[in-house]
């Protein structure tokens, strides 16, 4: 097999991108552990759990919507259960399942982050570019996740970690 080089403005692009993510999940861990004592990750778990129906996800879900492994998420919502933000819920429908839920301190600490969390954002990332650019941001970020994740018909890729969910609902 030949290895197919980057060209000169692919490793540029890359490298760009590199120390772009590098850096902003450096100001963004900066903000959140200052103003909430924890990482992006366990604000993330937080925002997604406040984004649907009764603030409560099937783990596999939130693994899922998270982007991380199962071991991880279990982990995160471990420390975010002993800070009292998050519980966890046995599942009905499926015995080994369990479902993470936002309690209404979780909630009090991420409308109290928030806030400076958009702030961080919006200054690192949203206030250097034109509407275009954001438009194309989203595009370029979009087609990444494809890539990776599969399109979500038969080539959709089994071997991405969240990916490996139980059929059976839990609600």
């Amino acid at each position: 097999m030949t290895t197919r080089w980057l060209t000169a403005e692919e490793q540029r692009a890359w490298r760009a991108y590199i120390a772009a993510t590098h850096l902003l999940e450096d100001a963004i861990d900066r903000q959140l552990q200052q103003e909430a004592g924890m990482p992006h990750l366990y604000y993330s778990i937080l925002a997604n759990l406040s984004e649907v129906p009764d603030r409560r996800l099937r783990m596999t879900d939130l693994a899922e919507k998270s982007k991380i492994t199962r071991s991880r998420l279990t982990y995160a919502v471990t420390r975010l259960e002993k800070d009292g933000l998050v519980r966890r819920e046995g599942c009905p429908s499926d015995k080994r399942g369990s479902t993470a839920v936002l309690t209404d301190e979780g909630m009090t600490v991420l409308e109290r982050t928030a806030p400076g969390h958009v702030e961080t954002v919006r200054a690192a990332i949203f206030d250097h570019l034109t509407p275009e650019q954001v438009r194309q941001m989203e595009e370029i970020s979009a087609g990444i996740v494809r890539a990776l994740e599969g399109d979500g018909s038969e080539t959709a890729r089994e071997d991405v970690p969240w990916r490996r969910r139980s059929s059976s609902p839990c609600t």
